[in-house]
């Protein structure tokens, strides 16, 4: 098996060439969704620790620490 890098970045640049690159506007609506998505997954695991916390300082007394 012989190494030819002149081979090597041909079929890259041909590999490259079938690929089918999104638009700006493709790019920027999906990054805002996966924007979107992580601060409502914040929200909820903060209402959760929150809930849980209050939860269990009920159920045990006390402040806690």
């Amino acid at each position: 098996m012989a190494l030819n890098p002149a081979k090597f970045i041909r079929e890259v640049r041909a590999e490259m060439a079938r690929v089918t690159w999104p638009s700006r506007r493709e790019t920027l609506v999906t990054t805002g969704l996966v924007l979107a998505m992580a601060a409502l997954t914040t929200v909820y695991f903060f209402v959760t620790d929150q809930v849980i916390g209050i939860a269990v300082r009920t159920l045990f007394g006390g402040a806690g620490v």
